[in-house]
C-alpha cells in the first residue's frame, strides 16, 4: 500500500510540476526576446535561431519553499524560427508569419531519500509553433505587434505511466497550445538609442494525451530596458514572469498546483550591418517561484535578414 502511495503522489508531481522541466511544463519558453520583445522585424524574410540553456537545482513547492530531495535539470534547446513579414497591410499594420522548429536536449535527476522520483536524458524534435497572422506596426518613437499561434504536439511524448522515471525528458508535451500575443517598444528620444519593450502571451492548452489533465491556461509577460550605442552595441535588462491563470483540470488534480515565476538579468547584443545580422545575449535569474523549478535562463540569440 505505501508502494501504491509514493507512486501515485509521484506522478501527480510529474503531471503538475512538470511533464517536461525544460522552461517548465508550458510551451511557451520565456526569456527569448529581451529588450526588442515588443519589435517585429520590417518587410522582408529573416531567420533566427534560439539557443537556450536552462538549469536550476531547486523544485519549489506550493508556498515557494523547496522541495525535499536532490533535484537537478539542465536543457539545452536549439529553436529555429523562419519570419516573413509579407507587403500585405491590414489595419494599418504588416501581415506577418512565421513557425518555430525546436530541437530539445534535457537531462533530468530527482531523487527523495533512496527513490530515484526522476532519472533521464533525451533529444529530439519538440513541439512546432506556427503563427500564421501576426500584424505589426512601427511608428516614428513606437512599435507594435498582436498575433495567434498554436503549438502542435509534433515531438515525442510517451505514456507516463509505464515509465515514470523517464518521461519527464520527452521532447513533446502531448498537448495542444492555442497562444494570443500583444506587445509594444517605446522609444525614449528622438534618435531611438533609448527603448523600453513589453510583451505579453496568453496560452490555451488542450487536454494532455495519456494523462488525461488539461493544463490550466498561462499569462507570461516578457520586458526590456536598453541602451544602443552608434547604432550598434546595445545594453540594457531584461526579465519575464509568468502566472497559471487557471488550475488543471483531470485525474490527480485535486489541489491548485498553478505555477508562477519570475526572473530578471543583464543582456548586451550588437549588429553587423553589412551582414544584416544580429546577436544578442542575456542571462535571466529566476526568483520568488512556485510548483516548478527555479534557476537561471541563458538565451542566445542569432537573427540573419535576406
Amino acid at each position: 500500500m505505501k508502494r501504491i502511495l509514493f507512486l501515485s503522489v509521484i506522478l501527480c508531481m510529474c503531471l503538475t510540476c512538470g511533464a517536461a522541466f525544460a522552461a517548465h511544463d508550458k510551451h511557451y519558453v520565456n526569456g527569448v526576446e529581451g529588450i526588442s520583445a515588443g519589435t517585429a522585424p520590417p518587410e522582408g524574410f529573416y531567420w533566427r535561431m534560439y539557443n537556450v540553456f536552462y538549469t536550476a537545482n531547486q523544485l519549489k513547492n506550493n508556498k515557494g519553499g523547496k522541495e525535499p530531495g536532490n533535484f537537478r535539470v539542465n536543457v539545452y534547446a536549439m529553436a529555429n524560427r523562419f519570419i516573413y513579414s509579407t507587403p500585405i497591410e491590414i489595419l494599418g499594420g504588416n501581415l506577418v508569419v512565421d513557425a518555430v522548429i525546436p530541437l530539445v536536449y534535457t537531462d533530468i535527476r530527482y531523487k527523495v531519500g533512496g527513490d530515484k522520483v526522476m532519472d533521464a536524458n533525451r533529444f529530439g524534435v519538440g513541439d512546432i509553433l506556427i503563427e500564421p497572422f501576426i500584424l505589426s506596426w512601427h511608428g516614428e518613437r513606437w512599435d507594435a505587434v498582436a498575433g495567434v499561434g498554436v503549438y502542435m504536439p509534433s515531438g515525442e511524448y510517451r505514456d507516463p505511466r509505464s515509465n515514470l522515471k523517464r518521461h519527464a525528458a520527452d521532447p513533446g508535451k502531448g498537448f495542444w497550445t492555442f497562444m494570443g500575443t500583444l506587445g509594444g517598444t517605446v522609444y525614449l528620444d528622438a534618435e531611438k538609442t533609448w527603448s523600453a519593450s513589453a510583451l505579453a502571451r496568453y496560452e490555451i492548452h488542450t487536454m494532455q494525451q495519456y494523462t488525461r489533465i488539461t493544463p490550466g491556461n498561462d499569462f507570461h509577460f516578457e520586458w526590456g530596458v536598453g541602451k544602443t550605442f552608434n547604432k550598434i552595441f546595445t545594453i540594457g535588462a531584461a526579465g519575464y514572469c509568468s502566472w497559471q491563470t487557471t488550475r488543471d483540470s483531470g485525474k490527480l488534480t485535486g489541489r491548485d498546483y498553478r505555477e508562477q515565476v519570475y526572473a530578471i538579468g543583464p543582456e548586451i547584443g550588437f549588429v553587423i550591418p553589412d551582414w544584416q545580422f544580429q546577436v544578442s545575449l542575456r542571462a535571466l535569474f529566476e526568483f520568488e517561484n512556485r510548483n516548478t523549478p527555479q534557476g537561471v535562463t541563458t538565451a542566445l540569440v542569432l537573427t540573419k535578414a535576406f
